[in-house]
């Protein structure tokens, strides 16, 4: 009889409600709770199966903690840590300065980076790092090593000389982003392994001696898209479930909780826990919406999060952010409707709550419902 009252009040409000509070059991509510988890869990589920993430090292949860620190570079050059850095979500506060005077060549090397694994295609590809040449402007040389297997001989070396040769590149941020484990690259010797890249150095080189100032922030490896689900698993979908029953139980007892002090406060008679489980049946309209949202979500095609959106420097990644845009507004604009259309429905179902358990007028228990679930969505959106 519960299972059937579940969807009953539906489409017969009124009466199913007359009979719920005739005979409060907690098996409906708890019933539909673990429908709407549920149908939560499956939205998650798809949602994060079409989300790809382009993968970097280090991780997001670790910022740029390679040019975080001055204790992972070694060089030729006086290494300090300077606060002009790169303003970006994953980005910290400082970046790593290079100076020295009189000089016609600085190499900067970093090591401490554990082994990377930079091969072709499922692996951390491609490089990327900022450069700030603050004195004396372009050099006339530069090239990188990426070192393997611990060993200074042991090496790759490409010439990044073409990426410097703009003179608008003095004194402002320059993105450099390479592609490893590529024709572009020499090796020193056989032993030279992409597979255990341990360290880096970069040679910066000019045509005369002169005092050298340069800033380097942000460097990161690149990797393949991969979705949520692939590099959280199944953990991610068991905390999201526990957001959702926090999120229903929250609701239902916010809910109850108000139509019970303010039927009070109007001088009504009202029993708490038919009261409770009542309000525990009309959350079923949750599961309806939850429900059509997983439908829409099976609808998205695979939407991929650059690096540029993932850094969140203002300015990048603006295409990419307006394409993701694009595939997703449809669904964007169901969600909206539909979230719009769950308040409407359980607001008025709120309103047979109060009209069956405190035997208010209509105009009353309008009012009642009305502002204990308005009060219920705002504290309910602070909370959960």
């Amino acid at each position: 009889m519960y299972a059937s009252n579940v969807l009953k009040v539906l489409y017969s409000p009124l009466k199913t409600l007359k009979e719920v509070i005739q005979n409060p059991k907690y098996i409906g509510p708890l019933l539909i709770m673990i429908l709407f988890v549920a149908v939560n869990i499956a939205s998650t589920y798809v949602v994060f199966s079409k989300q790809y993430y382009e993968q970097i090292l280090p991780n997001g949860t670790n910022l740029d903690v390679w040019t975080e620190s001055s204790t992972f570079w070694t060089s030729n050059a006086n290494i300090t840590e300077s606060s002009d850095a790169i303003n970006g979500s994953i980005y910290g506060s400082v970046s790593i300065a290079f100076s020295a005077q009189n000089t016609s060549q600085v190499s900067t090397q970093l090591t401490g980076i554990g082994t990377v694994n930079c091969t072709y295609p499922d692996n951390f590809y491609r490089l990327s790092f900022r450069t700030k040449l603050i004195s004396p402007g372009s050099p006339e040389n530069v090239t990188i090593q990426v070192f393997s297997l611990n060993s200074s001989s042991d090496y790759f070396y490409s010439d990044l000389t073409q990426e410097f040769q703009n003179a608008a590149y003095n004194n402002i941020w320059n993105n450099i982003t390479i592609q490893l484990a590529s024709s572009n690259w020499t090796s020193s010797n056989s032993n030279a392994d992409w597979g255990s890249v341990t360290g880096l150095q970069l040679n910066f080189t000019w045509s005369t001696s002169s005092n050298v100032s340069l800033l380097v922030d942000g460097l990161f490896f690149h990797g393949p898209y991969k979705s949520l689900i692939e590099t959280a698993g199944a953990s991610y979908l068991f905390e999201y479930a526990i957001g959702d029953v926090f999120q229903f139980v929250i609701m239902w007892i916010l809910l109850t909780g108000l139509i019970y002090m303010l039927v009070k406060a109007f001088k009504g008679k009202i029993v708490w826990k038919p009261a409770l489980i009542a309000v525990g049946f009309i959350l079923i309209t949750m599961f309806i919406g939850g429900l059509i949202n997983a439908i829409s979500y099976s609808t998205l095609p695979t939407i991929r999060y650059p690096f540029e959106i993932i850094g969140g420097v203002q300015g990048e990644g603006t295409a990419a952010a307006n394409l993701i845009a694009s595939q997703i507004s449809l669904v964007t604009q169901i969600d909206t409707i539909v979230e719009f259309l769950v308040w409407a429905w359980t607001a008025v179902l709120a309103m047979i709550v109060v009209r069956t358990t405190s035997e208010f007028s209509w105009a009353k228990s309008v009012a009642v419902a009305l502002i204990a679930y308005l009060i219920t969505l705002i504290i309910t959106f602070f909370i959960a």
